[in-house]
């Protein structure tokens, strides 16, 4: 991932330092599993332990130069390795061991770290969105279908909406980090054929993995599923963008993303403060999508294993989960800052729409006084289409509606209709959306 979308605390987890700390590490248990069952001389593995080379820039110069001879990867670790601890003792390094059970295993534990950055950005996402909601709990606005004026709902509900759907990615993201905290130490083809059961299990438990039935890798279902979190995260955050970025519009002009000091919106035109963050975010949901594709594409592999997911996921893996993290940081960022203009939102609803959004509580007061359904929705079509045309308030016009008085009542025009253009009677189950937030907890 560029430098431009890589939050510093993610990028550590997948520099090449750290991959090479996670190889150590679980080569280093595995000599230590071993000397328990009596294979490895006890002074062996803490010769290992204390001899094995600091994971540092020099490293992975070291291993890079020497992947250049043998074009494996994991056999030049495991020669620099080796050669760093000296002999006898580092010749039990990777004994047993394939190169699966090294790289998968260090993988999930990269993984489960990763995992725990992104719960905690999506538990500050969650939370700025339920303390948004609840301030604006009682703001009205415009409810808009198809990009057209609908009914009256509260910013509170739009908001408690995209928090309860970012709760959901939560969850996801828990049940993705269970999916991909396993490990496997079984050996060429999975079948422990050169390595005791307990060695896997020891390794696992320091690791805080659980062991698995494997192949010669770790099932790829697994990595899809951490991926499909990933890309959820994007989609929830792309649609509270997309959502924002609409408001904004200078003819909507209901809220604004936060404009710092200094900040230039365009370099020609100094009057614009465009949504950019929000743009942003709906271009990285796009990759992050992309990534889910090439996850479940690794799943397939050739009989035992093959190589075919590997290119793939040292580049979809890190970069999935540094883009997944920074659209959270960022989306939260962008709702906690966002200004929001709630007497443009009152004035869009009631003046900017002509009372047209209370179409349809008209329409079931005709009916309740005994017109068919489809007649009634002819007379209220007939006057919002010319409240519409004539840009005159659709209650005067309903009111100079001699089929109103016809229908209802001559006594009667004036109750109905202010019943129907009561604006706290729309709004009065809108706090449902707000109060099912009582439920989501940090």
């Amino acid at each position: 991932m560029i430098p431009r979308y890589s939050l510093p605390e993610m990028a550590r987890l997948f520099s090449d330092e750290a991959r090479l700390a996670r190889w150590i590490e679980v080569e280093v248990l595995a000599s230590e599993a071993w000397a328990k069952l009596g294979v490895v001389p006890p002074e062996h593995a803490s010769a290992i332990r204390a001899r094995a080379p600091r994971a540092d820039a020099e490293l992975v110069a070291a291993v890079a130069a020497r992947e250049a001879v043998t074009d494996h990867d994991v056999a030049a670790f495991v020669d620099v390795v080796q050669a760093a601890i000296g002999a006898p003792e580092g010749s039990w390094v990777h004994h047993g061991l394939t190169s699966s059970d090294v790289v998968d295993t260090a993988l999930s534990a990269t993984l489960v770290a990763a995992a725990d950055l992104l719960l905690e950005a999506s538990g500050e996402l969650v939370a700025t969105l339920k303390r948004r909601a609840l301030e604006h709990e009682r703001t009205p606005m415009l409810g808009r279908t198809h990009g057209m004026h609908a009914e009256p709902t509260t910013f509170g509900a739009k908001l408690a909406l995209y928090c309860l759907q970012a709760e959901r990615d939560r969850d996801r993201i828990r049940r993705a980090r269970e999916a991909v905290a396993v490990g496997k130490l079984s050996g060429a083809v999975g079948t422990y054929s050169n390595v005791d059961p307990a060695v896997e299990a020891s390794v696992c438990e320091a690791l805080g993995l659980t062991p698995v039935p494997a192949t010669q890798v770790i099932a790829r279902d697994r990595h899809a599923e951490y991926l499909y979190a990933c890309a959820a995260v994007g989609t929830t955050v792309e649609s509270l963008a997309t959502e924002l970025r609409h408001l904004q519009r200078s003819e909507v002009a209901e809220v604004e993303e936060a404009f710092g000091e200094g900040q230039k919106g365009s370099s020609a035109m100094p009057h614009k403060r465009n949504p950019i963050t929000g743009e942003r975010l709906v271009g990285m949901a796009r990759v992050l999508r992309g990534y889910l594709v090439s996850g479940l594409e690794d799943v397939a592999l050739w009989h035992e294993r093959d190589i075919s997911h590997s290119s793939v996921e040292r580049i979809v893996l890190p970069d999935a989960s540094l883009l997944a993290y920074y659209c959270l940081r960022r989306a939260a960022r962008l709702v906690d800052g966002l200004v929001v203009h709630e007497r443009t939102m009152r004035e869009n609803l009631l003046e900017g729409s002509l009372g047209l959004v209370f179409s349809q509580p008209v329409l079931l007061a005709l009916v309740s006084s005994g017109c068919t359904r489809d007649e009634a929705y002819r007379i209220v079509q007939s006057d919002a289409r010319a409240s519409y045309e004539q840009r005159r308030p659709f209650r005067d016009v309903l009111e100079s509606d001699p089929r109103l008085s016809e229908s209802l009542g001559s006594s009667r025009v004036g109750a109905v209709l202010d019943e129907a253009f009561d604006l706290e009677r729309a709004l009065r189950h809108a706090h449902r959306a707000t109060d099912a937030l009582e439920e989501v907890g940090p």
